[in-house]
């Protein structure tokens, strides 16, 4: 893009940091407007929002107007996932909730790997060709329009319908907040891993900035194939359990990164990542949809998403002042530790919350 809209490589970067700051932004607010006006009514909108914004892409002739896009983009995309979990989560009970949210999980994985590579590939074509990708969210409204239930309860009150004050008074729920609270970490964690392994594969052993995006492509592999057992794992262990074991598996492959000595290794410890990863999002999605309240499931459940992109931005912000004043064995092992210490917390509040499958 640098070349053809004459700009900088820098300003470049705000391409992906406006559409999630949107994101960011609006996906609080879409959570309330679900709770009044329903599901359908966020979804289908949201759905052609981020369709015609993307595809608008391809025609803007400088940056400047690619950013307005991409801004507009980002309020469609605040208002799919979302509504899409708290959807699963009124259709589906236990195990079957479980399993639906670990379908979700292993598609959002296969677009994590292979994003790069279509968009990649149009880009041979041309630098906005990618943005042309988009478009298919427009038909794909239209048949959510026609096969998607409502599924929001239509027989509550109006007036007693979630506000941003009910949505945050729901936070005085420890499972509530303990479940939002996870979604932070496991992406602070996460996005140690993106921004940081990179690093090493360069540093330490060549890899080019493709080669070393492909490498990650060993996680999301990994989070595929492991997210498809959500169900299984279930039905065998206890939520507690599975969580614990999970973030054990995180900090492990984080703490790992901090000595690497070789190429098999750091992919060895993508693989456990990805296992660690595949088993606590599937489930924590399923659990804050369990733990939400009826009427302000869509504003809980969007807050949850929120807190994913808190930990997007905090892992670089606070490992980032770390790495100035030392290393990335440094910057590995402080992050590990949170994955450790929210390990012991799961099975230290094992009484108090997720005692039940319902």
């Amino acid at each position: 893009m640098v070349e053809p809209l004459n700009t900088s490589r820098e300003a470049v970067g705000w391409v992906l940091g406006v559409y999630t700051i949107s994101t960011a932004l609006f996906m609080v607010l879409l959570g309330v407007v679900t709770d009044r006006i329903g599901r359908k009514k966020v979804l289908i909108p949201c759905l052609l929002i981020n369709g015609v914004a993307g595809l608008a892409g391809y025609f803007a002739p400088n940056l400047p107007i690619l950013l307005v896009f991409r801004f507009i983009q980002g309020i469609g995309i605040a208002g799919m996932v979302p509504v899409v979990m708290t959807m699963i989560g009124e259709l589906y009970d236990g195990l079957e909730r479980v399993h639906a949210m670990g379908i979700m999980s292993m598609t959002t994985a296969v677009g994590s790997v292979s994003a790069p590579f279509i968009g990649g590939t149009l880009a041979v074509f041309g630098w906005n060709y990618s943005f042309l990708f988009y478009g298919l969210t427009i038909p794909l409204a239209f048949i959510a329009m026609l096969v998607l239930p409502e599924t929001m309860n239509m027989k509550a009150n109006p007036e007693q319908r979630t506000g941003f004050k009910k949505m945050f008074m729901s936070l005085k729920d420890i499972r509530v907040a303990y479940t939002v609270f996870l979604s932070f970490a496991v992406f602070f964690l996460l996005y140690t891993i993106v921004i940081y392994v990179p690093f090493i594969l360069k540093d330490n052993f060549g890899f080019t900035s493709q080669g070393a995006g492909l490498a990650l492509g060993v996680e999301g592999a990994s989070v595929v194939i492991f997210a498809s057992q959500a169900k299984r794992l279930a039905s065998k262990y206890p939520k507690y359990t599975i969580l614990g074991i999970g973030f054990t598996l995180l900090g492990i492959a984080v703490v790992g990164m901090s000595g690497v000595n070789s190429i098999p290794l750091v992919f060895m410890l993508l693989l456990v990542f990805g296992v660690g990863f595949g088993m606590v999002q599937p489930l924590l999605n399923a659990l804050i949809t369990q733990v939400a309240p009826d009427d302000e499931m869509g504003s809980v459940v969007s807050l949850f998403n929120t807190m994913k992109y808190v930990g997007q931005t905090a892992a670089p912000a606070v490992l980032g002042v770390i790495l100035l004043n030392s290393n990335l064995a440094v910057v590995f092992i402080t992050s590990s530790l949170l994955g450790f210490c929210v390990a012991i917390s799961t099975f230290i509040m094992r009484h108090k919350i997720y005692t039940t499958d319902t």
